[in-house]
């Protein structure tokens, strides 16, 4: 196998044209729905259970310092994200990113990567949606039968019924269109940002300056353990960088999204993690996985179940609908490279949308999530994810070297410090994750440079399209 073929380069030019030609997506998102998705997968469930768990083992009241440090580590990598996006605004995020710049061979591997990050996201969350599902009708009275909503082996269960119906009705929805998604994610974002601002309001005249005492009671050892544990609430934003080729006026559009979405996320979960401990001593929330819910319990709101019940439920379903939308956009653009089968990067014939992407995704996700308990697998999300910022942050070293007369409508402060930086935050990450996590990354890993040798590198098409085997530049 040559290096010189696998460390050939996609041009960027090359991919502007494309993603303008009949095989491109269509233009439909603004800047206030990509601001929404950024939103929506950002704030999920983290904030309605990460907050207790990291108070009660980590961090303590100074959590507040836990998420600011987190967020700020985060947005170093934002900034780099925000310059590739705008720069190439074609559908593929870290995969893309990586083809114009560190070649091909690493392009298939963050994208092989991002395949597995996104479908243990849709498989794993559904899984959590039912489980919030079936808590909200329990509370309402109605119990469904357990042979329906576990998996084979686990309290008698058949199938997993209420997560095989989301994955069936958001793949629906994402067959019938990239802008029909996007309004369904406004609405399920504005009711989860109105329950967290009803919880605000209502939180803050129950606080006991008396709970914030004392304020780091696992000393700054533990703020940054909690930064680490809480890091993972931030880690979705990727996903919206999927859509380039769907956005409008890409240039303008997602510097202010991913930024903006990534602050917004800071100040709600500063918010509500500020108001949490002054409302319940840090160390009770050991005893619940509900801290939203608990803290309103214990001033003696009892309607709290419910309301923060549809809270979490919007919350899951937007971090749901946003990774499914990321697997198939990598789907989509690994497969008109030539890199996997044409038949995944086969556009609907009205609705323009991949739709057999859409079904092959809905599909896989659907048996796991169905027939299989996620627990450690889930793991492996957060090890391709930052697999992913890592190869994305050195990308915006790299090509400001190779080419820095490229035009940049938004361009990454500070380079190379503020990529250094993601990159040595990601990698202490990395190192905390378990063995069997790093282990199960390298199998998926060997598995995908299989498929790469025997069909990718020989159906890439760098080979067939007319575009130089060898490295290239941009004209």
């Amino acid at each position: 196998m040559s290096w010189k073929k696998i460390l050939r380069k996609k041009p960027i030019s090359h991919l502007l044209k494309i993603s303008k030609s009949e095989k491109g997506l269509k233009k439909v998102l603004g800047t206030p729905a990509l601001l929404l998705m950024g939103l929506g997968v950002i704030i999920g469930a983290g904030i309605f259970i990460l907050t207790g768990i990291a108070s009660a083992n980590y961090s303590g009241p100074a959590l507040v310092i836990s998420f600011a440090i987190a967020g700020t580590a985060c947005l170093f990598t934002a900034l780099c994200y925000a310059e590739f996006a705008s720069m190439v605004p074609v559908a593929g995020s870290a995969y893309t990113y990586s083809y114009v710049t560190l070649g091909e061979l690493l392009a298939w591997i963050i994208g092989w990567d991002l395949i597995l990050e996104y479908l243990v996201i849709v498989a794993a969350i559904a899984v959590g949606w039912s489980g919030y599902i079936v808590n909200l009708l329990t509370t309402l009275g109605l119990n469904l039968p357990a042979q329906f909503i576990n998996p084979p082996g686990v309290e008698g269960g058949l199938i997993n019924l209420p997560a095989v119906i989301i994955i069936g009705f958001l793949s629906l929805l994402l067959i019938k269109g990239t802008k029909e998604s996007s309004r369904f994610n406004t609405v399920i974002v504005m009711i989860k940002l109105a329950v967290i601002l009803i919880f605000i309001s209502i939180g803050v005249n129950y606080i006991n300056p008396a709970n914030y005492h004392p304020f780091l009671p696992y000393g700054w050892t533990g703020v940054f353990k909690g930064a680490a544990i809480i890091f993972f609430a931030y880690i979705g934003f990727d996903a919206i960088t999927t859509a380039a080729e769907e956005v409008k006026n890409p240039s303008r559009t997602f510097p202010i999204a991913i930024i903006g979405a990534l602050i917004i996320s800071t100040i709600l979960y500063i918010s509500v993690t500020l108001i949490l401990n002054g409302m319940v001593p840090y160390y009770l929330f050991n005893e619940t996985a509900a801290p939203v819910a608990f803290a309103l319990q214990r001033v003696g709101i009892e309607w709290a179940d419910i309301v923060i019940s549809v809270g979490a439920l919007a919350g899951i379903t937007s971090v749901l609908l946003v990774g499914y939308f990321g697997q198939t956009r990598v789907f989509f653009a690994m497969s008109r490279d030539g890199l996997l089968p044409p038949f995944f990067s086969k556009l609907h014939k009205n609705f323009k949308t991949p739709i057999n992407s859409i079904i092959i995704v809905g599909v896989v996700a659907t048996v796991i999530a169905a027939f299989f308990p996620i627990t450690d697998i889930a793991e492996l999300v957060n090890i391709g994810t930052l697999a992913a910022f890592i190869i994305v942050s050195a990308s915006v070293i790299v090509l400001r070297r190779q080419r820095p007369d490229l035009e940049r409508p938004f361009k990454t402060p500070l380079v190379p410090l503020v990529p250094i930086l993601s990159i040595i935050f990601c990698l202490f990450l990395v190192a905390e994750l378990p063995t069997i996590t790093h282990l199960r990354f390298v199998v998926w890993l060997a598995i995908g440079l299989v498929i790469y040798y025997f069909y990718g590198r020989k159906k890439s098409h760098l080979n067939v399209e007319g575009v130089p085997s060898e490295i290239i530049e941009d004209d």
